[in-house]
C-alpha cells in the first residue's frame, strides 16, 4: 500500500467519522425526550467509531506518525509548555 492510497483512505475515514458524528448530533432528542435510536443501532455507531478509530491509528503507524505528537504540513514543531493549574483553598 503506497502513500497515496493510504491518503485516500484517510480521507475516506475523516468523511465517515464527521458524517457519522452529524447523524448522531442531528437525531439526539432534546429535553429528556426519548430517543428515536434503538439501543442495538447506538451499539453499532458506538462500534463504527471504535472501528474507524482503530483503522487510524494502523494507518498512522505505517506512515510513522507519532500518537502523542501533532502533525505539521510544514513541519513546524509547536513552541508550547504545559501549564499546572492549582485551584486556591477556600479561606
Amino acid at each position: 500500500m503506497n502513500t497515496a492510497e493510504l491518503s485516500k483512505e484517510q480521507q475516506i475515514l475523516r468523511v465517515m467519522r464527521k458524517t457519522l458524528g452529524n447523524v448522531v448530533r442531528d437525531v439526539t432528542p432534546l429535553g429528556g425526550r426519548p430517543n428515536p435510536l434503538s439501543g442495538e443501532t447506538i451499539q453499532d455507531i458506538k462500534d463504527c467509531f471504535a472501528l474507524i478509530s482503530e483503522r487510524e491509528r494502523e494507518l498512522a503507524e505505517k506512515l510513522g506518525f507519532a500518537e502523542a505528537k501533532p502533525y505539521y504540513k510544514d513541519g513546524s514543531i509547536p513552541n508550547a509548555q504545559v501549564l499546572s493549574f492549582v485551584k486556591p483553598d477556600k479561606e
